[in-house]
């Protein structure tokens, strides 16, 4: 589940050390370029919404199975678009059949007890979170050195593939849910309303995606322009990166035995550390190295920990859970894209920092007081 996840969420990441690249084949500026990355993350927040619910309605392997297909579908389109429209309109179609990993981890949530829950999702969570990473350093050099379209016929062979072994080797998993696709939508409302702990970690998620997403959206340009490196360098912060990952098992530990909130706290506390390390030391290549391990780490403890506590709320309930989990952290993660392209824009590396603190300051502001004093948020 591990593999399978970092196996496809990396299909909505490829595109971000490739958009220098993708725009000089279409003539198309940073600003309207980088409009491939946000609206890849908008077809993967409807995923969430559309597609993931289905997960407490449906059998999950043939889900799984089918939208995976359908993502190899998307990546053949991608890498023949013609026009910048349609690389547009494949990424869209990509990141929406790309949701995949929503269904994955509420079923390893399910596989496992109460008391092992959070290093379960941690350990599933580590394969999604390297795939992330490593997707931008794998689609970075294979850019730089075969052309950008390469990576999306490589990333459908992938799936091909990928399909064909979760054909064999993924267990079956029944529904829970017996009404109807329209019932089961107007659940994700109920659950809102009714669990404050759920829209205090939906905010919690928009606001700290929304960070992350500034930062990995503009690092491209800010290498190109502070450095003079391109996608294949670019890429290889994803390695740098994906140190950071063996944060997701400690985290999961730490929040089966501490409790989610702590571990929640630590970690938006540890990724603060990492923009101002950012903001203050970005020109020098040592201090944005360590700054990008930094904020890895931080992201990575507080959405293992932020899931650990989504998922004990309503076992029946577990991807309609992540739903509203998810889709609230990729619309921030889409914002947070849009409005860190736009600092880059107009105020440059500072301004793309600016958005990114503040959106960890929301994020730690959320879980310190909202909901607190309502019935039912611990």
């Amino acid at each position: 589940m591990a593999i399978s996840c970092g196996l496809v969420v990396a299909n909505i990441y490829y595109n971000q050390p490739l958009l220098t690249e993708i725009g000089r084949t279409y003539g198309q500026p940073d600003k309207q370029v980088s409009l491939v990355a946000t609206i890849t993350q908008v077809g993967y927040t409807l995923g969430l919404l559309l597609l993931v619910p289905l997960g407490d309605q449906r059998e999950r392997k043939s889900l799984i199975i089918s939208l995976i297909l359908c993502a190899a579908a998307c990546m053949v389109g991608a890498a023949l678009a013609p026009t910048f429209g349609v690389l547009v309109a494949a990424s869209l179609l990509l990141g929406l059949f790309s949701a995949v990993p929503q269904l994955l981890v509420p079923l390893a949530a399910s596989l496992a007890s109460d008391e092992e829950r959070g290093r379960v999702v941690g350990k599933v969570m580590s394969g999604l979170l390297i795939g992330i990473l490593l997707s931008r350093t794998i689609s970075g050099y294979v850019g730089a050195h075969f052309g950008w379209r390469t990576i999306f016929w490589a990333g459908a062979g992938v799936m091909v593939g990928l399909a064909a072994v979760l054909a064999r080797m993924l267990p079956r998993n029944q529904p829970s849910f017996a009404g109807s696709y329209a019932s089961l939508l107007r659940s994700l409302g109920t659950l809102t309303r009714e669990l404050p702990v759920l829209r205090r970690s939906a905010l919690v998620g928009a606001c700290m995606f929304g960070a992350f997403s500034a930062f990995w959206t503009t690092l491209v340009f800010f290498l190109d322009q502070a450095y003079g490196y391109h996608s294949d360098v670019a890429g290889l912060f994803g390695v740098i990166g994906a140190s950071g990952a063996l944060a997701s098992p400690l985290a999961g530990r730490s929040a089966d035995r501490q409790g989610a909130d702590y571990a929640l706290t630590i970690g938006i506390l540890i990724f603060l550390a990492g923009y101002v390390l950012l903001l203050l030391g970005g020109t020098h290549l040592a201090l944005l190295v360590l700054g990008v391990i930094i904020l890895d780490v931080g992201q990575q403890m507080t959405h293992i920990s932020n899931q650990s506590r989504v998922f004990s709320l309503r076992p029946e309930a577990r991807s309609r859970l992540n739903t509203v989990y998810m889709t609230s952290a990729f619309l921030g993660a889409a914002l947070g894209s849009l409005l860190g392209a736009q600092a880059w824009a107009h105020f440059q590396w500072p301004g793309v920092c600016g958005v990114g603190l503040v959106f960890a300051g929301a994020a730690y502001g959320v879980n310190r007081w909202y909901g607190r004093g309502e019935v039912g948020t611990t």
